[in-house]
């Protein structure tokens, strides 16, 4: 992790670029380059993440999110039983560069908080989809979850998004 971390920090440093693809184009960064998306989950425009398992959905911030934002120092998420709404702020994420609000990608009830996080930030750096996840809902209406971006579709906002700054 601290390589990758320190590979994509060097070429955004430097402007580096590369390509997944048999030729060299600019639209690709090198922090695009190792990031993950992961086939299965659900993304938003905002870089938030949801997996939807039976009548719980789970959230967290993306990989590309998490890199960007550099090391996480400090996570403020909500109690559980607190009601949350598609597209609003529940908490918010502090790294060494900035502070930013985290958005829910679906309306419903936190039943669940990773209390993990609150000694230890970095699990969002180091494992964002697995450990670092942020919160459980119980969603209030599920179709909200199909207006959300795939995976192939997110990974290709991306690229568009690290393309124009």
């Amino acid at each position: 992790m601290s390589l990758r971390m320190w590979a994509s920090s060097t070429a955004n440093a430097l402007r580096i670029a590369c390509s997944t693809k048999a030729h060299l184009s600019p639209t690709f960064s090198l922090s695009r380059c190792f990031s993950s998306v992961l086939d299965g989950l659900k993304y938003t425009s905002s870089h938030e993440w949801v997996k939807h398992e039976g009548s719980v959905a789970t959230i967290g911030i993306t990989d590309h999110a998490q890199d960007h934002l550099g090391e996480l120092v400090f996570v403020e998420l909500p109690e559980s039983g607190r009601s949350v709404s598609k597209g609003g702020s529940f908490g918010a994420v502090e790294s060494v560069k900035a502070t930013s609000d985290i958005n829910s990608p679906v309306s419903g009830e936190v039943v669940e908080v990773n209390t993990k996080l609150t000694e230890s930030p970095g699990l969002i750096n180091s494992s964002p989809y697995e450990e670092g996840w942020l919160i459980k809902v119980k969603p209030s209406s599920p179709s909200e979850l199909e207006a959300l971006m795939g995976s192939k579709e997110y990974t290709k906002f991306c690229e568009e998004e690290d393309a124009a700054h």
